[in-house]
């Protein structure tokens, strides 16, 4: 459940409110009894856990892992003409690609 901050619109008292985001919002301040309003803040920020959201992240892999995926990981690729990794290069997949017969 949320928490929302009113304030008052006559005596400029500022309070919070844990409520469901089903409840309808408050009316009446608690100190005067008068108008209130609801404000809109930004909340907080999105938490990531675990591995794979970072950008170090991205090389990050444990050396067992990079021993059982043999020699294709990181050869030079035969196809292509600038040697590129084999397995990320854009020549190599085309000619992986099987070719529709027509009729």
């Amino acid at each position: 459940m949320p928490t929302y901050e009113y304030e008052c619109k006559s005596c400029s008292f500022n309070f919070e409110v844990f409520q469901a985001m089903s409840d309808p919002p408050l009316k009446e301040c608690p100190k005067c009894n008068k108008e209130i309003r609801r404000l809109i803040f930004g909340g907080a920020g999105v938490i990531f856990k675990g591995s794979g959201f970072y950008v170090t992240d991205k090389g990050a892999k444990s050396a067992s892992l990079q021993k059982s995926e043999g020699a294709s990981s990181g050869s030079p690729c035969s196809t292509c003409p600038s040697g590129g990794e084999a397995g990320k290069c854009p020549a190599a997949a085309e000619k992986a690609k099987p070719e529709s017969k027509s009729a």
